[in-house]
């Protein structure tokens, strides 16, 4: 018998270690999907699956109690399939070799799917269970949300109902969310015809590494430097005093993190190469000072290339690089009833620039749709100046916060009692699927 099956609250520990022993990554869930039906057959739920993959759980009040509140307990069924470089497994077929170090339930070699494996055991057992007294309860176990929140997506309109719904995706001890930021995106895309560089000039690859970078949500208010912005200081500078021309700019690669690199081809005149030089040292300095105890790694170098034939117009160049140092970047504002929880932030993620195309992308989040839409109009003004075609796209809406919460209030007093001690009550500046 595998000793987790001995942890305390049993029945919660049980269907955890049954929930290990079926595969569910992402993208993969015919088996668990089978298995979670199965059980709610099993226990004398109402169970089904919906077009989008979830499974929904129903059960009746206990008689006497038809008046409470209805209760909607979520949770997600998949996990993140990662293993060590020399692990063998196959997240698909195999098992989760789950066992208890010390006061830890770990896997060995993959990650374990705690999450949100213990928030689907904790409605199994709920759902078991003939002993508690409730009002009526609704159990939704979304699908793929680690990868794009696709079930939570998908749920249409009318397929649970409830008066509160508590969401079993935390991830640290001591800790309840009561809100979240909603987030969308916006691209700004244009084409432009390029031209034929002075066959005088000298080309440089200027390259900035070294940055931490970061998740674009949770990392926000930490103040990490964006590469794209720090970049555009540069190019702003060197355009006006040192006649560089702009060939090509890459930075950023993920929608969702915060840049740590950037790397720009730029021409300028042969009498000019070593100004630029120096003045890339001096901003590396500079940068340092401006950073210090944040970005401790910061690299900003250039060296010589072969002239490329082709460069952006001088007008293209000009309004690309000062929409870029306009953009709206980082913390907009705090949430005024909760200091230090960011409300509000955009990220100016990726910079496509070359061969006749230019493409941008920020990722804006806020838990107040007002704010969200406010950030957004204002970056997206930024780059119609400069000509740009732009789109919003992936809008989805934050989870405001409420401190006055009766069932906060309720949540509160619960775990006090339980651990003795009071939980921190917090918002995540990311989105959750509630």
């Amino acid at each position: 018998m595998n000793e987790i099956l001995s942890l305390a609250p049993q029945n919660v520990w049980k269907h955890f270690y049954s929930l290990t022993q079926i595969p569910r990554p992402s993208g993969h869930l015919e088996k668990i999907q089978a298995f979670l039906l199965e059980f709610g057959k099993q226990v004398g739920v109402e169970s089904f699956q919906d077009e989008a993959g979830n499974i929904i759980y129903r059960k009746p009040a206990t008689p006497g109690m038809e008046d409470r509140k209805s209760v909607i307990l979520q949770a997600h069924m998949d996990m993140v399939p990662q293993k060590d470089k020399h692990t063998q497994h196959d997240f698909e077929k195999d098992p989760i070799p789950v066992y208890v170090d010390g006061e830890w339930v770990k896997a060995k070699g993959t990650t374990l799917g705690s999450d949100n494996g213990m928030g689907v055991a904790a409605i199994m057992a709920i759902m078991e269970d003939k002993t508690l007294k409730h009002g009526p309860l609704t159990a939704l176990i979304t699908a793929d949300e680690e990868t794009g929140m696709y079930g939570a997506f998908g749920l249409k309109q009318g397929t649970v109902e409830g008066e509160i719904l508590l969401n079993l995706d935390s991830e640290e001890e001591g800790e309840l969310y009561i809100g979240c930021a909603g987030g969308e995106d916006l691209t700004a895309t244009l084409e432009y015809k390029e031209e034929e560089t002075d066959p005088e000039d000298v080309a440089l690859k200027v390259t900035l590494k070294g940055l931490r970078g970061g998740h674009s949500g949770i990392q926000i208010g930490w103040g990490h430097a964006n590469a794209n912005k720090l970049m555009a200081r540069f190019m702003n500078q060197v355009i006006a005093y040192d006649e560089a021309c702009l060939v090509s700019w890459e930075g950023g690669n993920m929608r969702n993190a915060i840049p740590r690199e950037c790397e720009v081809v730029i021409t300028v005149p042969a009498s000019e190469v070593e100004d630029v030089l120096a003045f890339v040292g001096e901003c590396e300095q500079v940068w340092r000072d401006e950073f210090a105890t944040i970005e401790d790694n910061i690299s900003f170098t250039a060296e010589r290339v072969d002239l490329p034939k082709m460069m952006v117009p001088e007008e293209i160049r000009d309004n690309l690089v000062d929409a870029i140092y306009a953009c709206p970047n980082g913390v907009e504002r705090f949430i005024p009833t909760i200091p230090d929880t960011v409300e509000t932030s955009s990220n100016l993620a990726i910079v496509e620039i070359g061969n006749g195309k230019a493409a941008i992308k920020v990722l804006t989040r806020s838990s107040r749709e007002s704010m969200k839409d406010y950030r957004n109009t204002a970056i997206e003004s930024c780059f119609s100046m400069a000509g740009m075609h732009v789109e919003r796209s992936g809008s989805y809406s934050g989870w405001e916060p409420d401190v006055n919460s009766p069932i906060l209030h309720a949540m509160k007093e619960s775990y006090k009692a339980q651990f003795g001690e009071t939980p921190e009550v917090k918002v995540i500046h990311a989105g959750l699927e509630c």
